[in-house]
This record gives C-alpha cells, structure tokens and sequence, in this order.
C-alpha cells in the first residue's frame, strides 16, 4: 500500500527570503584582498602605537569589503572610494557633534542625517554605500571612546578604505592575465553580453525566452557600469580600452536581434548562436573572431541578426568605438530621485529608525544600571544594516542580523578565551577580512563574520569582551527597527515601488515614441537614429529591471508592507511585453520600412492591459496615449 505523498510547504515571501543565499565561485581575488586589508592596517597601527587609529582603519577596510563586489577596476574607484569619502565626512560630523552637544542635540542631529542619507540612497547603490558609510560614521564617530581628533579620524577612515581601493587597482586577478589585466574584469562583463545572446537565441520558442531576455538585460547593464566608471589614466587612449567599448557597441544590434526572435516565438537554428558564442571567446581571449557562421536569411529578424554579425567583426577588427549609449543623470533627475516620492520615504524611514536607536542608546548609556557601557552607537549603527529599504525586505534581515550576531558573538567568546592578545585578535581581523567577499552572499553569514571582526577590534583597542553586550544591542536594535518600519507613514506607501514604476513606464513611453516616431511622414531625423533608439532601448530595459528588483524587495516584507505594492508586479510585466514588442517593431521597420497588422494588433492590445491594470491596482503612472 503506497503512502499518499506529503503536501509541499510553501513558505511565506519574507522567511523564504531569508533563508535565500547566492550562488556562484568563489572569488578568490577578493578574498586575497580581505586579507590584506584590515588586518595588515590593524598591526601597523599597533607597532605605531596607534592603535586607536588603526582600529578605524580597520571599520573603513571592512565596509569597502563589504562593497567590494565583482567587476571592473575603474568602477570599483566609484564603488568603493565615493562611499568611503562620505563616511569620512561622517567621521568628522559624528566626532565633533559628540564632543560639543548635549545628548538630545545629538540625538536630533543624527535624526537629520538620517532623514538626508536615507533621501539620497534612492538614487542608486553608489548614492546608497554613501548613505551607509555616512551613517555608520557617523554614529561610531559620535560614541566610539577614541582620543583622536575628528580629522585624524577621518583620515584614518580614508587610509584604511584607500588601501583596499589600492589593493583592487594593483592586484591582477587569477587567471586574467590574458593582454591588460586592469580590463579584466570588463573584459568578462563584454564577453557575458554576448553570452546571454546566445543562450536568448537557443531558448526562442520555448518557455525560458523571457528569462534568457531578463539575464541578456542584466548582461548588459553590468557591462554598461563597467565600461562606464572612472578611467584609470587621463586619457582613453588605449587599444584594449577602445576595442572593449567597441565590442560593447557592437553587441547592442545582436541584443535587439535576438529580442525580436524570441518575441516571435520561433526555434531557431543552432548556427543562430554559434557566432555570438565565437565573439565572447574573442572578447575572453582578446583575439580576432575569424570567420562568424552566417544564420539563414528567411526573416526580418535573422537578417538583422546577420547584419549586427557583419556588423560585429567588422567592429572587432576596426577597434573604435566609444559610445555606451547611456545619458548621464541631470542634477534635476538626481534632486527628483533623492527627494521625490520614493526617497522621500526611504528618507523617513531611515531617519525615525535611526533617529530612534540614537535616543534610546542615548537614554540607557546616561541610566543608572546601564553602568558606563561605552557601545551605545552599536544602536544606530545596527539600525543602519536593518532598515535601509534598498538593502533588503526589513523582516528578512532582522531575522538574518539577529541569528548572525548571536553566532559570531559566540563564536569570538570562544576565539577570546584561547588566542593570545593582542597577536591573535589581529590574525582573526585578518582571517574575518577574508571571510567578508564569501560571507557577502548571504547577509546572517556576513553579519556573523562582521560580529567577529568587530569584537576583535573592540579588544585590541583596550576594551573588554562585549559578547553579550553586542547580542543585547542587536536585538534591542531589531525590536526598534521592526517597530519603527511598521508604524503608519504619512503619504501613501510604497513610493520606493511606485518611483521605479514611473521611471520605467516612462523610459517605455520614450522608447515606443521614439520608433513610432521613426515611421512617421517628415519626422524629424537624426546622424544616427539607431544610436539613439538603442540608447532609448537600454534605458527602458535598466528602468524595468530596476523596478523588478524594487518589486521583488518589497514582495518578502512582512504582508503589513507587502499589501502596498500588490500588483505592481503585474504592471512591469505588461511593461515588458510592451518594450519586447517594441524592440520587435523597430527590427521589422527597419527591413520592411513600415508595421505589420500584427505588430499593431499586439501594440494596441498591451496598452490596453496598461491601462486597466493601472485602474485595477490604483498606480498612477505617465499614461501612454500613442497612436498606433
């Protein structure tokens, strides 16, 4: 008798979440420079007998790795050194607030802080790693008992997260020793552009076309942010700087080919694929691509897809190319980013749950039982990792920083009791930095590995063990947090999720005008309309992926905040199909010069399901009034 077989356990979003980790190699490199960082700059700094200094040091090197992710070098300058020079800001801001005002001037100070770090961290994850740093810094400047002066601070917190940038420029990375090593890394983002294309050409027609699509867009954003960061010499004058970005250029048309195929939802040939596969080996080992395998020429879309092959070896072989076809933000669009509706309630939110566990540290340190505990800024600072809305579903990670903390607390009470001090604390630094590029994938390992390292700094600087202290804190912080993020907020929740909305059905409703537009009897022209329709298509894809991630966030939080962006999930999707089709009328115009009866039936149809779906949902977005 064969047993009925158990129902499987659907858990809810936001535990789900938290039990989610990432996947993927281990970056070695990384891990290399975690351990050359903090834990060298902490025993300089004891040799010196600087240890206050070096302890500093230390915390900068720590955050750096924390955003030391993979990519390029010239974009690790911007994603490591800007946030690194606001949390030096900090440090000064935090140290001189401290030593001149009261507790309550404090307290409202920090709240203000946090009001404008939080409003800036809707602009992007650069913007949001300065909010961070700008936070942490703050507060660590303001109760850390170090006897150095506010700049001397400052410029320890510099030198300590400079070290890491330093180690990111100068090191190679295994394996990529294949022409410049300091393109390496957008050497690898180019060659998985063209990757994805040919994965997206061998899923049309089956069911995995739309999530091939979305990691083809996720390709090309991450060669976007590697190609466009800082250049590490005056002048891009280069070869293998300039081939890389025309090799990136000319990786657009086969982006938008291969879209068209898979919208038609036709198989196509294998030989489709072989020659963007070629060209990513080409990319990989910096060589010429030879002869490309030329796809059958039966439809709009496989001919371009042939001319975007030509296209692409020619380019290969010419080595010039400069445009990324990206616009830069305007100040308008950053003011309109920080302080609209989205950053203006992650604003709020940081700033109350901030603002909070600085009066509540503030009230226990000057309390009688609580003694002359000197950890109160570990409230705020904890505050800061839980309730920042871009970092993650508020529940997910209070439940992940609580069991985090209370295993790397224990953990270090063990490592306390048999390392000799202060030799071992700084070897277990170093071991933690280590750790941190690994620990990354999953925020309870990284707040364990942070724990450790933390406490270690704690006692090198003369300080007790503080195991416990640290879980009390954490948890008294997780309770603020989690109270604090879900009291009821003035204006209507969910800005964060209805902001990329807007951005993305705007970025659609350029696109979809622009090549519509292009049809049009006497429209204005343009030197090169391609170049700008492609500049328009990236835009509409990033916008969308964006409010994806946006939507994804905000779907694990607890069902009193997740009821909020209900059905925006159902939107992008519409928006989506919108731009797919749109990439797929711009090919067929470009080979037949004008739409098929299909093309418009489906156009007109998707702004149909726009509308109502706006309607049913109660998201007011731009409207979308075309013609078609």
């Amino acid at each position: 008798m064969s047993r009925p077989a158990l129902p499987a356990v659907s858990l809810p979003p936001w535990l789900a979440h938290a039990l989610r980790a990432q996947r993927g190699p281990v970056p070695w490199n990384a891990v290399v420079r975690g351990a050359l960082s903090a834990g060298p700059l902490l025993l300089v700094a004891v040799l010196l007998d600087r240890t206050s200094l070096g302890v500093v040091a230390a915390i900068a090197a720590m955050l750096a790795g924390i955003n030391d992710r993979p990519g390029s070098r010239r974009m690790s300058v911007k994603r490591l050194g800007v946030p690194a020079l606001a949390g030096a800001v900090g440090m000064v801001v935090g140290t001189y607030a401290g030593d001149q005002v009261g507790a309550v001037t404090l307290t409202v100070l920090l709240t203000l802080v946090g009001l404008v770090a939080g409003s800036i961290s809707a602009i992007g994850p650069v913007a949001s790693g300065c909010s961070t740093q700008l936070l942490v810094a703050s507060a660590i400047g303001a109760g850390m008992p170090l006897p150095d002066a506010g700049w001397q601070r400052a410029l320890a917190f510099l030198v300590g997260a400079g070290w890491l940038l330093a180690l990111r420029l100068a090191l190679p990375t295994p394996g990529g020793t294949v022409g410049d090593f300091r393109f390496d890394g957008e050497r690898d983002a180019v060659a998985a552009v063209y990757d994805a294309v040919a994965a997206l050409l061998d899923a049309a027609g089956t069911q995995d076309a739309t999530s091939r699509r979305v990691a083809l867009t996720a390709a090309l954003d991450h060669a976007q942010d590697a190609l466009a960061g800082p250049r590490l010499r005056r002048y891009a004058s280069s070869a293998a700087e300039r081939r890389l970005h025309a090799q990136y250029a000319a990786a657009l048309p086969l982006a938008e080919a291969a879209t068209a195929l898979a919208w038609a939802e036709e198989a196509v040939s294998g030989r489709a694929s072989e020659g963007p596969r070629r060209l990513a080996a080409a990319v990989r080992e910096n060589t010429h691509t030879g002869p490309l395998p030329a796809p059958v020429r039966s439809a709009p879309a496989l001919r371009a897809l042939d001319d975007a092959l030509l296209h692409a070896a020619e380019a290969f072989d010419r080595g010039r190319g400069s445009d990324l076809h990206t616009r830069p933000r305007t100040a308008k669009g950053l003011f309109r980013s920080a302080f609209g509706t989205g950053g203006r309630e992650y604003g709020l939110r940081v700033a109350l749950c901030f603002g909070a566990s600085a009066a509540v540290a503030q009230a226990l340190h000057h309390s009688h039982w609580y003694g002359q505990h000197e950890h109160w800024y570990w409230l705020p600072a904890t505050a800061v990792f839980l309730v920042k809305p871009d970092l993650g579903p508020l529940a997910s990670r209070v439940l992940c920083r609580a069991a985090g903390t209370v295993l790397g607390a224990l953990a270090f009470a063990g490592f306390a009791f048999v390392l000799p001090h202060p030799e071992g604390l700084i070897a277990l630094v170093a071991v933690s930095g280590a750790l941190i590029p690994v620990a990354t994938r999953h925020f309870a390992a990284q707040t364990a590995v942070v724990t450790v390292l933390v406490l270690a700094l704690v006692m090198v600087g003369g300080e007790p063990m503080a195991s416990w202290s640290r879980i009390g804190e954490t948890l008294l912080a997780c309770a603020i947090v989690l109270i604090v993020g879900h009291l009821p907020m003035p204006g209507q929740r969910g800005g964060g999720v209805r902001a990329r909305l807007a951005a993305a059905s705007a970025a659609a409703q350029a696109y979809l005008a622009h090549v519509l537009h292009e049809t049009e009897p006497g429209a204005a022209t343009h030197d090169d309309p391609r170049a700008v329709r492609w500049t328009l298509r990236r835009e509409a894809y990033r916008a969308l992926a964006e409010a994806r991630t946006a939507i994804a966030l905000a779907a694990a939080e607890l069902p009193a905040l997740a009821r909020h962006s209900e059905g925006a999930d159902e939107i992008v999707a519409v928006l989506e199909r919108l731009v797919d089709t749109t990439t797929a009328c711009a090919v067929h115009l470009d080979d037949a010069g004008r739409l098929t009866p299909g093309h418009t039936e489906r156009l007109t149809e998707l702004l149909g399901e726009l509308a109502e779906g706006r309607e049913r949902v109660g998201l007011r977005l731009p409207e979308l009034p075309l013609a078609v």
